[in-house]
Formats: structure tokens, sequence, C-alpha cells
């Protein structure tokens, strides 16, 4: 998978690493604003078995 992401990015190296380290932060900051959010409900982390 990363091998046809990286022979897909244009052109040389040094700017295929930049292109590559702004897909890298853009996936984070798309997990951080929407989906962890949007997950965080569902996860029982917060579910406590011992009463007050």
């Amino acid at each position: 998978m990363y091998g046809w992401i990286w022979r897909h990015l244009p052109g040389p190296v040094p700017v295929r690493v930049i292109i590559a380290l702004v897909l890298v932060a853009a996936l984070l900051a798309a997990c951080f604003l929407w989906v962890f959010p949007a997950v965080s409900p569902l996860m029982p982390f917060n579910d406590t078995t011992v009463g007050d």
C-alpha cells in the first residue's frame, strides 16, 4: 500500500516527502477532529463498575 502511494506521488523525492508528510498530517487532523470524537461515546472507557 505504501509503495503504491509513493509511486503515485508526483515530483522528485524531496517533493514526494513533503506531499507524504502533508497527507499524514491531514489524516491525523481528520482523525482527531471527526473520527475520534464520533467514536468516543461508543467506547467503554468511562463506564465504571464501582458505585459512588
